[in-house]
């Protein structure tokens, strides 16, 4: 055959051309193993240039059954998977992420090394893993091996590398047909089973994602397939879900996607569920199910969304409140990022005693969080209604943008983090500090969501850049502060650019990149353009992205003596101890006048003086509160004036309550 048929056949029949069999192929690497913040943008046509509908990459046919005694999944897998490269492809990585839970991973390593784990205090219980039974490609047998792309050990099997019978053609697609079981851990940080509820997630085999040239970094083709770590979530490439659920027929199901058939015989029941443009699929089985609520959302964008929660009888007081806060939430992100883009959205509140499955996100569909002793009113409340909106916001960041979880978690959970707390201060809304039952007393007290964020990152000492990867944080408290110390930088921004600006640029930021995996440095460029800040912007990111720097400015000295008569001398002494930003210093006077200076530079202090007829009353730094980030709030402020009794009290509990949440975060 000559080449012009040879690409004839290709552009008329790629599946069929990808079995060649003079194909060569040129071996493709695998990610760094160290893989992190990507400095460099995308180029314009990554992943196929801006989209308006997801390109299908990866299409999984599942047919599954639960054995709800074994707690194990019986499956059959066609995976159809497009080859979007310029060359041809010998082998394939694929994720068996539940063998995490099995002797030996990495998983279980870094939990022995940290001993502690961000989700919970894990307990194994019994093991989780996929077993492999066969893979085809057109009828033919594949072999594969595990490997450890990070350096793990060699016991980890969470990813094989698949030789392929036949290669896949540039531009060409293939199927592979595969047989395995999954084994359900005890439940276990976003998966697994407790009694008769089966959370089922992560649970088949999953390809990895082939990044091209100009995507996220790369500069030729290549793998981005890492082990499943201790705090690292997911990355996977589109595709269209056809997932076939054989359960019990006394069992309750809900999962990714639309419902489209059911079906009883034999004392089962076959749920197919159908989705398409989303990069996973997960589902939940129990036979404790109460009867789930369900509502219709209207959809500003046109048509409707199938909302509905799933909840055990124990929690039937919680459910209502997940499902007007989750409609809110809807609300929200809809008109103020995007329009939600699917027409179901499933809430989970797993039953009591198997809280490590919840609050975890995947498409159309994540758990929540239940309480045993729910009383309105206090934090109980504030959870439950934050967690409904962390994991739908999830929707937008994890599902649409599709980040690179693995080497950039603030693009999913730092961001996600910021915007759940600008909806909370938009709604007015206060976190409260204490349990619902003293709300009955009138006497609950709260805090702003942002300040209490910035009192838990660990500003005073930070371990690890932003923009780390999710397996090399100092440790797992250090890991934490992805969520709370990325909110208090978006929140630094938006304070610096404005909030019109801000949401100007988070609106560009998903239009440009929703459906094509963006990196930190599109988010990067997409602020630049969409708040016209670039200094601000770029000086943000390299100080707390790309670096782990402080901010700490504070007035070491004030003082207004009287000199002669008529005349006072006001001196103030600034101190610089952390990171170079433009600061504001304003100082007023006994007669209601100010005197604004400004100051910037590396050196370790500053001194202003003024010569007046009138005592200085007060000197503050950054009196707009730009820089949320400065370890210390309590120094930018001196005051020459008595101060009452009752605010230095509440000035030196906050300040020690800083402290001691910074060396919590810090140990």
């Amino acid at each position: 055959m000559s080449r012009f048929a040879a690409l004839a056949l290709a552009l008329l029949c790629p599946v069929a051309a990808q079995a060649t069999p003079t194909a060569t192929c040129a071996e493709i690497p695998l990610a760094s193993a160290d893989a992190a913040a990507v400095p460099t943008p995308s180029a314009a046509d990554a992943w196929g240039g801006v989209r308006t509908h997801a390109r299908h990459v990866a299409n999984y046919r599942i047919h599954a059954r639960l054995d709800a005694q074994k707690h194990r999944i019986h499956g059959q897998q066609t995976l159809t998977w497009h080859n979007r490269s310029s060359q041809p492809v010998c082998a394939v990585y694929l994720h068996l992420y539940l063998n995490a839970f099995s002797e030996g991973s990495t998983f279980l390593a870094e939990r022995a090394q940290t001993g502690f784990a961000f989700r919970s205090g894990l307990s194994v219980g019994e093991q989780g893993y996929i077993q492999l039974q066969n893979i085809t490609q057109n009828g033919k047998p594949a072999r594969w091996q595990f490997v450890q792309p990070d350096g793990g050990p060699a016991s980890d099997r969470t990813v094989i590398r698949l030789e392929l019978p036949s290669p896949v053609a540039a531009g060409a697609s293939t199927t592979l047909d595969m047989d395995f079981s999954s084994q359900l851990p005890r439940v276990i940080a976003r998966t697994g089973y407790f009694g008769s509820f089966h959370l089922v997630a992560q649970w088949f085999p999953k390809i990895a994602v082939l990044e091209l040239p100009g995507e996220r970094g790369a500069t030729a083709p290549r793998w981005n397939a890492h082990e499943f770590h201790l705090h690292s979530e997911f990355y996977a490439d589109f595709g269209h879900y056809d997932v076939s659920i054989d359960v019990p027929a006394d069992y309750t199901v809900g999962a990714t996607g639309e419902l489209v058939e059911k079906h009883n015989a034999n004392g089962r029941a076959i749920y197919r569920y159908v989705q398409g443009e989303v990069h996973d699929f997960a589902w939940m089985a129990d036979n404790r199910t109460a009867k789930p609520l369900q509502a219709q959302w209207k959809n500003p964008a046109g048509g409707s969304v199938q909302v509905q929660v799933l909840y055990p009888p124990e929690y039937a007081d919680q459910a209502p409140r997940v499902m007007q806060t989750l409609l809110d939430a809807l609300d929200y992100f809809s008109l103020n990022l995007a329009p939600y883009p699917y027409r179901t959205v499933t809430a989970v509140i797993p039953p009591l005693h198997a809280e490590e499955a919840g609050g975890m996100e995947y498409p159309t569909f994540f758990t929540m969080m239940g309480f045993a002793d729910f009383k309105p009113g206090g934090h109980e409340q504030y959870l439950l209604e934050f967690v409904t909106v962390h994991e739908l916001g999830h929707s937008y960041f994890q599902g649409i943008l599709a980040s690179n979880e693995f080497e950039e978690p603030l693009l999913d959970e730092g961001l996600n983090q910021y915007w759940n707390h600008r909806m909370w201060r938009e709604r007015g809304r206060q976190v409260p500090l204490a349990p619902g039952w003293l709300a009955r007393l009138h006497r609950m007290p709260s805090m702003d969501a942002f300040a209490l964020e910035r009192l838990g990152a660990g500003l005073h000492a930070p371990l690890d850049p932003l923009g780390s990867n999710s397996w090399q944080w100092r440790s797992s408290a250090s890991y934490g502060t992805v969520y709370s110390r990325s909110a208090t930088l978006f929140d630094s921004i938006e304070r610096q650019v404005g909030s019109a600006a801000m949401t100007r640029a988070m609106r560009l930021y998903y239009q440009r990149w929703k459906f094509r995996h963006p990196s930190i440095a599109d988010l990067r460029e997409a602020l630049i353009e969409g708040t016209g800040q670039r200094e601000i912007i770029e000086r943000s990111f390299a100080q707390h992205i790309y670096q782990a720097s402080v901010v700490d400015d504070g007035i070491s000295a004030f003082q207004s003596e009287k000199t002669d008569g008529q005349n006072f001398r006001t001196t103030l002494t600034l101190h610089r101890r952390g990171a170079d930003v433009p600061q504001t210093v304003r100082v007023r006077f006994a007669d209601g006048s100010y005197e604004t200076v400004h100051f910037s530079g590396q050196k370790p202090s500053f001194t202003f003086e003024w010569v007046k007829p009138v005592r200085a009353e007060l000197a503050q730094i950054d009196p707009q509160q730009h820089y949320t980030l400065d370890i210390s709030l309590a120094d930018n402020q001196r005051t020459l004036k008595r101060q009452a009794v009752a605010e230095k009290v509440m000035t030196r509990l906050l300040g020690w309550l800083q402290i001691l949440l910074a060396a919590v975060v810090g140990a």
